[in-house]
């Protein structure tokens, strides 16, 4: 009797350790089956790093197709600091290069982080200095493609074009207005690393960036310059505080040109006071028609430039 409650006691126990097993594999079968895109996803994400690149803004236009803002390719600096060997030595060239002192550059370069982009000193860099960095051929010193945008006749239309910051983002006229529009969606280049940064046998991944949308706007490109013109000549011979001109379609309301004294470059927005940057003059200020008729504002946003 005592041997047959020991036998029973061993039989169960086996029965439960097959049970066991027998959810195991299934649970193993479930996963191979049905969660191996899951797993493979998250397996990627430890092991894939990326090295932006940037998109281009899409470009502004007048109505005959003349680039009114466009974009040049420079090349920004990003280091992933796992891979550098002689952190010191890198270092020191580097900040001798950018023109930083050694503790900024050690900020970047000893920092705990899987991709570290120099900011800003890195950023938008000539092509001289990108050279430089590049003969050195550091490993874990990458130089990526980046977009910068450039507007190719300076002061005109600056304060309708507006700019964009270091970011590429619109942060004034048409370049804020659409700024949704105008940007691109950024790519990459995908390599694989394991959890001390050593590169993986693994084939990189391209992902092509793809650039914003296009605008066309009701701006007449010819027109445009010769009131650029004249209110030069207005600013140069009576020195005026402010000086405006709006041409406007009369059939539709097109406008088809649109300037204003001061201005700046949209190029270098930098360079000026937040009040010139700042003020579209035919869009914000008042004028006063004649002394039977009140003061009319002008209108705060205008649509019809597209």
């Amino acid at each position: 009797m005592f041997f047959k409650k020991i036998d029973a006691r061993i039989r169960l126990f086996f029965l439960i350790l097959i049970f066991l097993l027998l959810l195991i594999i299934v649970k193993v079968l479930f996963i191979q089956l049905f969660e191996y895109e899951k797993l493979n996803e998250k397996a990627n994400d430890l092991w894939s790093r990326n090295l932006p690149l940037a998109a281009d803004r899409g470009l502004i236009l007048d109505r005959n197709g003349v680039v009114l803002a466009d974009n040049i390719t420079t090349t920004s600096l990003v280091l992933i600091p796992s891979q550098i060997d002689n952190k010191d030595e890198v270092s020191k060239i580097l900040s001798s290069i950018l023109g930083i002192s050694r503790e900024a550059m050690d900020a970047h370069i000893y920092k705990s982080v899987s991709i570290e982009r120099v900011h800003p000193e890195g950023r938008q860099l000539p092509f001289d200095i990108a050279d430089k960095i590049d003969s050195y051929n550091f490993r874990g010193v990458y130089l990526v493609k980046e977009s910068k945008r450039y507007y190719p006749y300076n002061e005109m239309l600056s304060h309708v074009l507006g700019y964009v910051g270091i970011d590429n983002q619109g942060l004034s006229g048409i370049e804020l207005e659409y700024d949704s529009f105008l940007t691109g969606i950024n790519g990459a280049i995908k390599y694989f690393s394991d959890a001390k940064g050593n590169s993986l046998n693994l084939s990189d991944i391209y992902v092509a960036p793809q650039q914003g949308m296009n605008i066309t706007l009701t701006i007449d490109y010819d027109i445009q310059k010769s009131v650029e013109r004249e209110l030069n000549n207005v600013v140069s011979m009576f020195s005026p505080d402010m000086a405006l001109a709006v041409v406007m379609d009369p059939n539709n309301g097109e406008i088809l040109a649109m300037s204003s004294r001061p201005t700046y470059d949209s190029n270098n927005y930098k360079d000026y006071d937040i009040t010139t940057i700042n003020r579209n003059l035919p869009i914000w200020a008042s004028y006063e028609p004649g002394s039977t008729f009140k003061n009319i504002p002008t209108i705060r946003h205008i649509k019809v430039l597209m």
